[in-house]
Parts: structure tokens; sequence; C-alpha cells
């Protein structure tokens, strides 16, 4: 089967690289021409335009973009709009926001070009393992995919979600659940690490794997990074969000459901961006103002993380602890 394949950053030239290995023919656009010719070393025929794409690809054809969310998208949406026929299909294989899908699914449909939202799943992994992938859309344009989605995923790893908007619908919880997950594993080792144990976290991390309920792919991912450096001394602790933790929180709220490990993980990674954050400033403050405790200047803080207010211990405080 012939495909279009727009973006080869580091999940788009694997995907490429999967469906030539199952004997797809990929014609690969990437503004940067030299990832093309890249993956024309594996059998890819390059092209150095959208244009050259249209051309190279026979009708009626699919095209799939993995492009950054957003702008990146929508401008490369906006030009194949005007180079495609009627009867085409366009996948966008993003982590875009199910609300876009929608919208672009109404522009490309005013043209009788078909749309499919794809929520694709397996980071660095997923040439060797799969792509679990989501899918949304007609179920025509879904079939039209069938034998793409089945060489690009592992067996039963991928699913129709519904109308357009569903595959990133699901690709988008599925992503604030991860961000929950990954920050309860955060949690537990810094508790771990604090402790006068002191355990080895590559040997609790391959431990829990072994039968553990908390046993999963992001633990052993947490035993090779422990691995290569025991106490991450190599890593900031600087933490990125792209945007599917923030739309899941979002949606939550818009649908009355409760969700505060998910909304606390997004805030923890804002935190973690933040030198001396404001509020903790103003928090030293009003302790400092209604009971008189001790703060730090600015430039000489001291860290205790073993002792509460003031350098008691957590059990002395609670138990000689006075209203306010």
């Amino acid at each position: 089967m012939q495909i279009g394949l727009v973006g080869l950053g580091r999940m788009g030239m694997n995907m490429g690289r999967r469906w030539l290995e199952g004997g797809h023919e990929v014609v690969a656009y990437n503004r940067t021409y030299a990832k093309a010719q890249e993956l024309a070393k594996e059998g890819a025929k390059p092209v150095q335009s959208l244009s050259d794409l249209v051309k190279a690809v026979k009708a009626p054809r699919i095209v799939w973009l993995m492009l950054p969310a957003g702008p990146a998208t929508d401008e490369h949406l906006n030009e194949l709009s005007d180079l495609l026929s009627a009867g085409d299909l366009v996948v966008d294989g993003a982590n875009n926001y199910y609300k876009e899908d929608i919208r672009h699914a109404e522009e490309l449909r005013k043209k009788k070009i078909a749309f499919v939202d794809a929520g694709v799943s397996g980071g660095l992994w997923g040439l060797k393992l799969g792509y679990c992938t989501m899918v949304g859309g007609d179920a025509a344009s879904i079939q039209r995919l069938k034998p793409l989605l089945d060489t690009l995923a592992p067996k039963d790893g991928w699913l129709h979600c519904g109308d357009v908007g569903g595959g990133h619908f699901v690709k988008m919880v599925h992503n604030g659940i991860e961000y929950g997950m990954m920050q309860a594993y955060a949690e537990g080792f810094e508790i771990l690490e604090a402790s006068s144990y002191k355990p080895d976290p590559e040997k609790v991390a391959h431990l829990w794997n072994q039968g553990s309920v908390v046993r999963s792919w992001l633990l052993e991912l947490a035993e090779d990074a422990f691995a290569r450096d025991p106490e991450l001394s190599n890593i900031a602790g600087y933490v990125e969000d792209s945007g599917e933790g923030r739309w899941t929180v979002q949606q939550a709220i818009d649908t009355g459901v409760s969700a505060p490990v998910i909304a606390a993980s997004i805030f923890q990674r804002f935190v973690s961006r933040q030198k001396d954050p404001f509020g903790f400033r103003l928090l030293a403050a009003l302790r400092n103002e209604f009971g008189g405790h001790a703060v730090q200047r600015a430039g000489q803080v001291k860290r205790d993380n073993s002792a509460g207010a003031g350098g008691v211990h957590p059990a002395s405080a609670a138990k000689d602890a006075k209203p306010h």
C-alpha cells in the first residue's frame, strides 16, 4: 500500500521505517530534505515539497502527517487542502486537541477530502514493538487505513475510537493518565532516596517489575535510567508538558469529573520550571507574620527534609501542635 508521510521527526521517521518493513511504499517529505534522503536509504521515495508528494502518490491518496500540533499542522493542512483531490484522505498523527480535529475535518470536507485523527503512542520503542494507535473518523476511512494500521501497531494495538476527534480524545486521556503514573513513581522514589535506608533505585525498580502490582513499562524505563545514572545527576529537574495533561484536566472540569491526581501531576511540572516561586515565598512570609516562625533569607536557604516546621521532627511537631 502507498502512503505519503509528512514529518520525519523521532516518531515519524520510525513509523516510516515500520511501514517500509511491512512492505508498504512510503513517499517521504520533511522540510529538511536530508531527513527524507535518510529514509530513502531504507526504501522510501524522497520528495522536496508537498506538491511533489501529491504528484508522487497515486489517487485516491493517503497522506499521514506527523508534525508538531498547532501552527505547523495547520500550515501543512492548509497547503495540502489546495493540492489534494476529492476522495483523498488526510491523517493527523500529531498530539492535536480533539476540537481542532473537528475544525480540520469540516474544512477538508468542503473539498470532499476525508480526515482521520490518530493518537499514536510508543515513543522511541515503537519501531521494534509497534505503536498503540487510537483513530477517529468515519468507518469507510478507517477501513481504508486498516492495512497501514495493522502494520503500524502490535497485535490488537489499534482501535477505532469513534467519529472525528475520538482518536485524539482517547490519546489525550491516555497522556493524562501517563502524567499521573509518572508523578507517583517520582514521588515514591524520592521518598526512598530521602530515607536512611537508601536502597539501590535500579534494583528496586527491577524488583517491583517481578510480579508487583505496580509493575509497568514506565518502571522498566526507570530501571534503565537508574542503570545509566543512579543519582540522575546529569538531568535537571525541569519537566515540560506538551499540552495533553492540561487538556485532560480542562475536559474533567468541563464534564464535572474529579481528576485530582492528573491535575496535581501537571501542577508539579509547572513547579519544576520555577526557581524560588513567589507563592512559596508568600507562604513563608505568612507563617512568619502569624506565628513568628523563622524564615530563611534569599540566597541563604538551608534545606532539611527530615524535619518539620522550624527544624522540628514531624512526629514531635504533631504531638506539640497548637492551633493558630
